[in-house]
């Protein structure tokens, strides 16, 4: 097996700034509790021979990665920096695709060692993944390697809300892909305004006379000098670099801002649990060291909860959302395919609908709920 490459910075620079709360010990055991993602129960069946996956010439297993676990290719969206430990892989001419469905991150290089994955469980949430890619042919069984704890040097900061995670970060990107982070890095979410976005990754679609950083490189004298002009509303990327090699030829704007406000969400849900099921254990050890009531639950805990349960719903009734100057738009199939799973009320409406027009999202709560 080759050495792991873990899934750092998968969607963006992460520093190392920690702001972590306990995981590691009871009664969260991160790193030991048995999980249930979708990674364990197709490593089942990979191991019972239910389901095979097949070699790619190009791809290696990406394409029967993504359709055994309904990861879409519409998702796809491409980043140029050299903000992954596959960075070797990496550059403006050769980005790292990255794919994602509602609890699902695929991570993919050219000529990559492994598939870089993170699934999502319902009670340790974010748990990273690598897949070693074949060398020719698929002889080998293939083996999904859970991470054990060199991920979370970068994946468990301020940045993902102190829990193990993701994010989607903003570099200025030099025209090697090394990020220039002497010229600050921005984190990006549905809050973050449309002209911090999207450095160092590649972005297809229609946003009228609002500005990103992405699509361009950053000059290495005056980084922040980016030529928003030359990387707006792209559609074809054909003309900034080769695409024949990806599932498709688009990294569709509108994807992008689902993933940003996806896998914050995901982390505010994380946090939420674990910061409850530490308060609520810590009351159980003192209540049984001063023999009170086993139920008993102190102020201390009432606050721990009320707090992080604010900051939940704050984020899932996207507080603070950055409205939209003009109409968005993506390239890729990805703006229809997205609500359709709803599920949908009786006049059917969805939290899945898009707005994008002064907003991501028709309705003011995340999907995720």
């Amino acid at each position: 097996m080759r050495t792991l490459v873990c899934i750092a910075a998968l969607l963006g620079w992460v520093g190392t700034s920690q702001a972590q709360i306990e995981f590691e010990a009871a009664p969260i055991s991160y790193e030991t509790a048995e999980v249930n993602t979708r990674i364990t129960r197709l490593q089942k069946q990979l191991d019972a021979g239910e389901v095979k996956l097949a070699v790619d010439s190009r791809r290696g297993y990406l394409d029967s990665v993504l359709k055994l676990l309904d990861v879409p290719a519409s998702s796809q969206v491409m980043v140029f920096s050299k903000t992954s430990l596959q960075l070797r892989r990496i550059m403006p001419s050769r980005p790292r695709a990255v794919y994602f469905s509602d609890d699902m991150y695929i991570g993919y290089c050219q000529q990559g060692d492994v598939l870089e994955v993170a699934a999502q469980d319902p009670r340790q949430g974010t748990i990273f993944y690598t897949l070693s890619q074949p060398e020719v042919t698929a002889d080998e069984k293939p083996l999904f390697v859970r991470d054990r704890g060199q991920c979370l040097t970068c994946h468990a900061s301020s940045r993902t809300q102190g829990v193990p995670g993701l994010l989607v970060r903003s570099v200025y990107s030099d025209s090697g892909g090394h990020p220039l982070l002497g010229s600050g890095t921005f984190n990006t979410d549905h809050t973050s305004p449309f002209s911090r976005r999207w450095g160092g990754w590649y972005v297809t679609g229609q946003h009228g006379s609002m500005r990103h950083m992405g699509n361009v490189i950053a000059n290495k004298r005056a980084p922040e000098e980016l030529d928003r002009e030359s990387g707006a509303n792209v559609t074809d990327l054909n003309k900034i670099v080769p695409v024949e090699h990806y599932l498709t030829p688009h990294s569709d704007l509108v994807a992008l801002m689902v993933l940003e406000h996806q896998v914050q969400m995901h982390n505010y849900i994380t946090l939420a649990s674990f910061e409850t099921r530490n308060a609520l254990h810590h009351d159980q050890i003192m209540n049984k060291a001063l023999e009170r009531q086993a139920d008993y639950r102190s102020e201390l805990t009432d606050r721990r909860i009320a707090s992080v349960s604010e900051k939940l719903v704050k984020y899932l009734l996207l507080s603070g959302e950055a409205k939209l100057d003009c109409p968005i738009s993506g390239t890729s199939p990805f703006s229809q395919e997205f609500p359709t799973p709803g599920p949908r009320d009786t006049k059917g409406r969805s939290l899945r609908d898009l707005d994008l027009q002064t907003r991501l999202f028709k309705f003011p709560c995340s999907y995720q709920i």
